[in-house]
């Protein structure tokens, strides 16, 4: 049966990664498997203690689905990514904090190896966000990349089953009249999509003066919202590329929940 996996190490980051999980999980009726990743001498009997401790302590939350665990032993990126496939998980959810030694403004190798590894979405929060509540505003960012797209179906199944508004982000990254046309084609695209999936929805087209990451996060905190979901392969102007490309910044600056997506990945949640 298919689950959403979560990246546990008892930090403070992936406690919070639980927390969201469990919300998810209820609403999409998905069970949940925590996946603990540890050290080749590490004791494996306190660790199982203790992890079923903290299930027994969240067991309260559940409605209708469960939770169980797994200790495996190896590089964490690629521990979660095995993980996730052999389960065929729906999702994989982790805390950024504890997964990457976390600093203000800073991601570390195993979050975004997690995400480049995975054959599912990645969910990443960071735990200096706002949990006080639900995904009430999501935004998607529209580029003129041919996969940009893709990521509808998901941000809709969210919105759907959180009551959410999507926030369609058209994003202008030249004065090219040609470029302009095809956000605005993929904009109507996407409008009419969501209207007849019935999802609460606006829509915005902006020029990108300089970086594609930082007006997506401006507009972000404009809505105040509470995801952003992202292709990992994006497309990049000259201003982006000198940082690294577009996901990888969106995943080392913003302080919200990042939903990464592969073009690829256009099944499971999207259902």
């Amino acid at each position: 049966m298919s689950n959403i996996l979560v990246g546990f190490d008892f930090s403070a980051g992936s406690a919070y990664a639980v927390d969201l999980a469990i919300d998810i999980a209820n609403r999409f009726g998905l069970n949940l498997r925590l996946v603990f990743v540890k050290d080749k001498d590490q004791d494996e009997a306190p660790l199982c203690e203790e992890i079923e401790r903290r299930i027994q302590a969240v067991s309260h939350l559940f409605k209708g689905i469960s939770m169980d665990y797994v200790v495996r032993e190896g590089k964490v990126s690629e521990e979660f990514a095995a993980q996730a496939e052999q389960d065929g998980s729906e999702l994989i959810v982790v805390g950024t904090n504890g997964l990457s030694g976390f600093k203000k403004n800073f991601i570390g190798r195993n979050t975004y190896s997690t995400i480049a590894n995975s054959k599912c979405p990645v969910l990443t929060i960071r735990e200096d966000f706002n949990f006080d509540k639900s995904l009430e505003h999501i935004v998607v960012p529209i580029d003129s990349s041919a996969d940009t797209r893709q990521k509808i179906p998901f941000a809709a199944r969210f919105a759907k089953i959180f009551d959410s508004q999507l926030h369609i982000l058209g994003l202008y990254t030249s004065d090219n009249s040609s470029i302009k046309g095809i956000v605005d084609g993929y904009v109507n695209m996407v409008d009419t999509y969501l209207e007849k999936a019935g999802v609460q929805h606006v829509v915005k087209c902006v020029d990108v003066p300089k970086n594609l990451t930082v007006t997506t996060l401006e507009y972000a905190d404009e809505v105040n919202a509470d995801m952003i979901v992202i292709m990992t392969e994006q497309e990049s102007s000259f201003s982006s590329m000198i940082l690294g490309t577009y996901a990888e910044q969106m995943l080392t600056l913003s302080t919200r929940p990042i939903l990464s997506i592969r073009p690829e990945q256009v099944n499971g949640l999207a259902k």
